[in-house]
């Protein structure tokens, strides 16, 4: 069985490398990455590494030749080539090289999600299920680590600022997502669909769990849209405003507001308490 990461010089990429490592020999592992110099250094030794570009679908289906079960990990949004146009070479490569199936890392509730981040993943997954290949979707919610900043911010004694209200996101570790990830690759049943999310939090919760470990008070404050993009200006974040904004109303209509135990049924564990997910990022 040989087993394929795509992305794999990315932090999620190199996280789900080392966890298929420690579960499967290593001769079965190809990682797929633009620049394999890079790759040689930073991922695990005995593994295979095959260049893969998702902008040219010729190199893609070149790569994936002998892949049985392929880990496809979206690529970043914003891009000179639109991120759909690369997605749908890496079905179509994945297709014409006959791989077996492919575990797609996704957007909550995609089919259904009306926020821009999720229009390309609405067409991966269309693209997936008219392809034939058999598939599961990782949906997954929102990594703690996308919130480092403020955290950190949190941590010397800032302000803990917000505008998603009483939005709730389900926040859990990448690196647990990452692993969630490479046990479905390797399950002999695979579920179709896993809305992969920590305990569903609202900000202010996970200002107040922020409090337990800091050792600086801080305030927590919901501001409106206007205030907070205010404040983002005020601390030289007026470039990623409307990003950052656009984030807290998607958490704000409840796009990112979940209740699955499907992360910690696959990994089989509970996830790590928060208080020691926030010391570890």
């Amino acid at each position: 069985m040989k087993y394929g990461i795509t992305a794999s010089t990315g932090k999620f990429g190199q996280k789900a490398v080392t966890f298929l490592s420690d579960l499967v020999d290593k001769t079965d592992i190809v990682a797929f990455a633009r620049n394999t110099k890079k790759a040689t250094e930073i991922l695990p030794t005995g593994i295979e590494i095959r260049q893969a570009d998702y902008t040219d679908e010729a190199s893609l289906e070149k790569a994936f030749n002998g892949i049985d079960r392929l880990l496809f990990i979206s690529s970043l949004p914003g891009g000179d080539y639109p991120r759909d146009k690369q997605h749908l070479n890496v079905v179509q490569a994945a297709k014409a090289a006959g791989v077996g199936f492919i575990a797609y890392t996704s957007f909550p509730h995609a089919n259904q999600a009306e926020s821009p981040l999720a229009a390309d993943h609405k067409i991966t997954e269309n693209a997936l299920l008219d392809s034939g290949i058999a598939h599961s979707f990782l949906r997954n919610n929102w990594y703690l680590e996308n919130q480092k900043d403020l955290i950190k911010g949190a941590l010397s004694g800032q302000p803990f600022l917000y505008s998603a209200g009483e939005g709730r996101v389900g926040w859990a570790l990448e690196r647990e997502y990452a692993e969630g990830a490479v046990k479905v690759l390797i399950h002999d049943n695979p579920k179709e669909i896993y809305e992969f999310a920590g305990p569903a939090l609202t900000f202010a919760e996970l200002g107040e769990t922020i409090k337990k470990i800091s050792n600086n008070p801080f305030a927590i404050k919901s501001l409106s849209d206007d205030k907070y993009r205010q404040e983002l200006e005020k601390n030289g974040l007026g470039e990623a405003a409307d990003v950052i904004l656009m984030i807290e109303k998607l958490i704000r209509d409840g796009e990112l507001t979940e209740k699955t135990s499907d992360l910690t049924d696959i990994l089989g564990r509970k996830l790590t308490p928060l208080t020691e997910a926030i010391s570890e990022i």
